[in-house]
């Protein structure tokens, strides 16, 4: 006997737990919503996210920091202008740190035309780059002689094969999971916006209000008098 009750009770419950969330529909504040809006739309016309521009900046690092230790390698074996004709002009891959040059250029023209000119919301630019720096990397180690010639031949591919991995890393965790959930945040408050507008009627303006005019003073007593005059004499 007790089961039907029961039942009712349970419905009603799932009602119940259904309120809230036209409870939090109803108590949106539109104007907090549309200043949201805003501000996302004003990130949208800046063009670029700031970790987007703090990955394209890391890139940028790292073009610098592998042409600075080239520089110095260069100074360190006697001389810019001729260690730079060595390894340019009679170019050897076995003693050559030029290709590392190379790369990290090719590192920074790729990521940056994706990034930041095509602003590309995939992986696979990076990922292309990585596996070619690495590949080349673990090539060059093999093959060539670098380890013979003092400190640079650890430093320059092991830094190199370093940074192309932190550039990996952060485009993967930082880069593109903050702007898939700055997108559904600003869709989620779109949305909200949408139904408030739906579900709150617009404020009235000043014309929608209607006041009655201000009766006169003394209006009240003579029309009283009037109705008092009016009345038939018994």
């Amino acid at each position: 006997m007790n089961r039907v009750p029961g039942a009712a009770e349970n419905a009603h419950s799932s009602s119940v737990e259904s309120c809230p969330s036209l409870r939090d529909v109803h108590s949106i504040n539109p104007a907090q919503l549309m200043a949201r809006i805003e501000s996302y739309e004003g990130r949208e016309k800046k063009g670029i996210s700031d970790v987007r521009r703090t990955f394209c900046l890391f890139v940028t690092f790292d073009l610098l920091f592998i042409t600075l230790l080239w520089i110095i390698e260069l100074n360190v074996k006697g001389g810019i202008e001729t260690t730079l004709e060595k390894e340019v002009l009679h170019y050897d891959y076995s003693s050559s740190y030029f290709d590392i040059f190379l790369l990290a250029v090719f590192r920074f023209k790729v990521l940056i035309l994706a990034y930041a000119m095509c602003r590309l919301r995939h992986w696979w630019a990076i990922a292309f780059t990585t596996a070619v720096t690495s590949a080349f990397l673990l090539a060059k180690v093999i093959i060539s002689q670098l380890f013979s010639q003092g400190a640079f031949g650890y430093v320059l591919p092991i830094i190199s094969f370093i940074l192309a991995w932190i550039e990996t890393w952060f485009l993967d965790f930082k880069v593109l999971p903050q702007e898939a959930e700055e997108e559904n945040r600003f869709l989620i408050a779109q949305d909200a916006t949408e139904r408030a507008a739906l579900l709150h009627p617009g404020v009235l303006s000043d014309g929608q209000f209607y006041s009655p005019p201000e009766s006169v003073a003394g209006s009240d007593e003579d029309s009283e008098e009037k109705q008092d005059s009016e009345k038939p004499v018994v």
